[in-house]
């Protein structure tokens, strides 16, 4: 379960003065050529846990045994297609048994995985199989209308419709029954030649899987994101990206599961969904890497569902964003969750605020360990030592193998504690970005780092902090203000439960900082708020304008959307 514990010091010119802040015990490398592909890797775990159950949800266990032979059965049907080498698999399902299944059948027959937000619309659907060329997908049958709409505008030729209650046994038919009749959450399509899931296992189970010799530099996922342009990107993340990543990943935890008294097996909560980057690596193969159970939770936006399925378990993991943290410190029932046996949470996505990781760390006993990724680098560059117990409003230090430079705008490393763009080289970062060699090389520097398009600082033990996004960074009158600071202040009040800055024009200044905030305190007003966001900031950083919504725009993963409100402000030309 360890990784390779290399410590020799790489050559070059660059000082790792991080590794002089690693826990005891933590490689400051890992070898990811000692798995030729993330298969090998996966196979190791389904052979060696093969007793232990590998996934629960809606209360139904599927040990790794099952798991292994659904997924081998699907891969065998997914080749039974006449699917070529390298063929691009989209995967469009929430945090259901079939998505694990799904992803694992793709990867074990040779072929590339697309993540797909089952929640896009048909046109940000199409986009993204046309872009891919996708010839395959597994979608929930909530979502196959979506599909339908824009079958016939792409490459896709074979489809599997899911159900929910497809591997829940007779409590299958009931779910079922519930979620088309009486819920009414499935919207009538109609695709007459797709394959029901279940029907793909069985057919799957008649046809010999020929395990193919998957190479390190064979492309594992296409991981979609908007990156620092908007522009929709697939990331072409190889075999060798992955298995990286996952073993960063798996020596940083170490420290954390040493804390761990119980004997029982690693449960960890899989409330992030799958198709993100983050919960893939870090919570889905980072757990089947520990021989871990992953709690499947297929709608966490559902707090009071969420919180009825946590009473039922003691879970020792739980990677969230700093949304999903504070709904549920705020949620009626948090206080009746057993977190006695919790060793490990991971904040990443967004900023984790200060006050909300002060209030889990007292109500759960555990404290939130913030890192940092992006879906081009598999996702984890830095973290902070897992079994932290203190939270420091940093990312962390750069992960084992991992190389962080913090440049100016041509490039030149900059020294320690000035603030320029985060760049990062290692075995994690992508290969580049699908049939886009342009965007590709814009954001490569010329001696290979990649720039995330994060601002940040680095400080003399290693540890870095995100001062923002370059394109969030507001300029009022020349002074730089960024919308984490605002928010951050904003946020320690009491009366405020949500907030997210941005700037608006503005005639006089060129642009001012305007806030949006879901109030926690209804009787909590503009003026109270500026006057105490006056107290604690620059004249310049004080928002000027202040809308109290009900809810703020966010990603499916909780991120909070400030793109939605800038475009939102632009439409509608007034503070």
């Amino acid at each position: 379960m360890n990784a390779m514990r290399v410590t020799s010091r790489p050559g070059g010119s660059m000082d790792r003065i991080w590794l002089k802040s690693y826990p005891p015990g933590v490689p400051f490398d890992v070898d990811p050529g000692q798995y030729p592909s993330l298969v090998d890797l996966i196979d190791e775990s389904l052979k060696r846990f093969s007793d232990r159950t590998a996934f629960i949800c809606m209360g139904h266990g599927v040990s790794y045994r099952q798991y292994d032979e659904m997924s081998a059965a699907l891969a065998a049907y997914f080749q039974s297609l006449g699917l070529s080498r390298g063929a691009r698999i989209g995967v469009m399902m929430p945090n259901i048994l079939q998505h694990p299944i799904a992803t694992t059948a793709a990867l074990r027959a040779g072929y590339t995985v697309v993540n797909i937000n089952p929640l896009y619309t048909p046109r940000e659907l199409e986009i993204q199989l046309n872009d891919s060329g996708a010839e395959a997908i597994v979608v929930l049958e909530n979502f196959a209308v979506t599909l339908q709409k824009i079958l016939h505008e792409t490459p896709v030729k074979h489809v599997i419709v899911a159900s929910l209650g497809d591997l829940l046994g007779l409590k299958g038919i009931v779910v079922n029954l519930v979620v088309r009749h009486i819920k009414k959450l499935v919207p009538h399509f109609s695709l007459p030649d797709a394959a029901t899931f279940n029907d793909a296992l069985s057919e799957g189970r008649k046809q010999k899987f020929q395990k193919p010799v998957i190479a390190p530099e064979h492309t594992a996922f296409l991981q979609y994101t908007g990156g620092t342009t908007g522009i929709a990107k697939g990331a072409v993340l190889l075999h060798r990206n992955v298995v990286a990543n996952v073993l960063q990943n798996d020596a940083w935890l170490q420290p954390a599961l040493a804390k761990k008294k119980d004997n029982d097996q690693f449960l960890l909560v899989g409330a992030l969904p799958l198709y993100h980057i983050f919960a893939l690596t870090a919570c889905f193969l980072l757990s089947l890497r520990a021989g871990g159970c992953t709690l499947l939770v297929p709608n966490p936006r559902d707090i009071p569902g969420f919180i009825a399925e946590l009473k039922k378990y003691r879970v020792h993991s739980f990677p969230a964003v700093n949304t999903l943290f504070n709904a549920l410190l705020n949620a009626p029932g948090f206080d009746e969750i057993d977190f006695s046996r919790l060793v490990a949470c991971a904040g990443g996505g967004m900023a984790v605020q200060q006050h909300v990781a002060e209030t889990w760390k007292k109500r759960t006993g555990c404290a939130i360990v913030e890192g940092y990724g992006l879906s081009e680098t598999s996702p984890v560059l830095t973290c902070n030592p897992s079994a932290s117990e203190t939270f420091n409003g940093t990312i962390g230090l750069p992960v084992s193998s991992t190389f962080i430079s913090i440049k100016d705008d041509a490039g030149n490393d900059l020294p320690i504690g000035s603030t320029g763009e985060i760049c990062a080289k290692g075995p994690q970062v992508m290969a580049g970005y699908w049939n886009r060699p342009d965007e590709t090389a814009a954001v490569m520097t010329s001696d290979g780092f990649f720039r995330t398009g994060d601002i940040g600082v680095m400080d003399p033990n290693g540890y870095v902090k995100i001062v923002d996004r370059k394109k969030d960074m507001i300029i009022v009158s020349g002074f730089n203000v960024y919308p984490n600071e605002v928010e951050e202040v904003l946020a320690s009040h009491p009366g405020v439960r949500e907030c997210a800055v941005i700037g608006v024009r503005d005639e006089k200044s060129g642009e001012l900082p305007k806030a949006f905030v879901v109030k926690k305190d209804d009787s909590l007003t503009e003026a109270a708020l500026i006057a105490f966001a006056a107290e604690r900031l620059s004249r310049y950083k004080v928002p000027k304008h202040i809308a109290f919504r009900d809810e703020l725009p966010k990603s499916n993963v909780g991120k909070i959307l400030r793109r939605a409100l800038r475009d939102e402000q632009d439409s509608s030309h007034h503070p």
